[in-house]
């Protein structure tokens, strides 16, 4: 029986929209263009619709090629997790372990971990994932990663799950040293900080419900795609916000960033490991006993007094 969608035009196809053009999944996939635009060309006679847009300067994809994008990820996704864990029940090791990070906590904060990890010469791929609010739960449930660092307690989604809790992350208001909050009465009222645009980092979230915090009614937004670009553009003046304190120690000492009190406080989160409650292998379990070292994190994370 032939079928029109093959796993290859998915990753051809998913390759195009991260890249940007068919020159650049060509060179990501290490393909010529040609062979790239055969694969798109062939799937769109197959299925019989267009994927993509081509009456503009430049291709784009067409609804049914969004849609088709949007349902071809979940199968690659599906197909990604069904090849590594058939490899990790072969094997003693698992061949790839993926790690969700919260942006809440920086990625340098494992690099102490991974170093101690590559001494024991196994054959493990270490694969770090960026996530925001609710997408860290998101990248677990789906199994796009394996292991989740910094993982909330507020968008747990259903399901056997292993947490230990790591800390909590304290928040403070933050703009840059010129914006005229600074000079406004303190503490700032929900109705003066609307009248600015708030900087959001948008939940990374595929399939979970979207998150979001600190953010007032009528507030016009001004939307990143995570923490590190959130605290920039606060930097820059364009946009005001709550920000994890640790991670804005060094901007707060220089004065590139000013800390202002405000008439309803945000409350710390209180971040976690989480994993699959069923998944046991070596480089899992091996980051997980690392990671769960008390006070390992204390730059980043303060103790639960709660």
């Amino acid at each position: 029986m032939h079928t029109a969608i093959t796993i290859d035009a998915l990753k051809v196809l998913d390759a195009i929209d991260r890249r940007g053009s068919f020159a650049g999944a060509a060179s990501e996939l290490f393909r010529v263009p040609s062979a790239v635009s055969y694969t798109i060309q062939k799937l769109e006679d197959d299925l019989g619709v267009a994927v993509f847009d081509r009456t503009g300067h430049r291709a784009a994809l067409t609804p049914a090629g969004r849609y088709l994008l949007a349902e071809g990820r979940t199968l690659l996704d599906a197909m990604d997790a069904l090849t590594h864990t058939t490899r990790q029940v072969a094997q003693g090791w698992e061949t790839r372990l993926k790690i969700a990070i919260n942006t809440l906590l920086p990625g340098e904060a494992l690099y102490p971990i991974i170093r101690s990890f590559y001494q024991l010469n196994v054959p493990v791929e270490v694969q770090l994932l960026d996530e925001v609010f609710a997408g860290a739960w998101d990248a677990l449930q789906s199994r796009r990663a394996d292991l989740v660092f910094g993982a909330d307690q507020i968008s747990k989604p259903a399901g056997s799950y292993t947490t230990q809790i790591l800390g909590e992350v304290p928040f403070v208001y933050a703009v840059a040293p010129d914006h005229p909050l600074v000079e406004a009465s303190q503490p700032l009222t929900e109705d003066l900080i609307a009248e600015y645009p708030a900087a959001v980092a948008a939940d990374s979230s595929r399939s979970l419900p979207a998150g979001s915090a600190g953010i007032f009614r009528r507030q016009p937004t001004l939307t990143v795609s995570n923490i590190e670009q959130k605290i920039a553009i606060q930097q820059a003046g364009l946009a005001v916000g709550w920000l994890p304190e640790p991670r804005i120690r060094e901007q707060l000492d220089a004065g590139t960033l000013i800390s202002l009190p405000v008439s309803e406080p945000r409350q710390p989160i209180i971040l976690q490991l989480a994993r699959h409650a069923e998944d046991q292998g070596k480089a899992l379990m091996w980051f997980w006993k690392e990671l769960s070292q008390p006070g390992r994190f204390a730059r980043w994370l303060t103790p639960v007094t709660r």
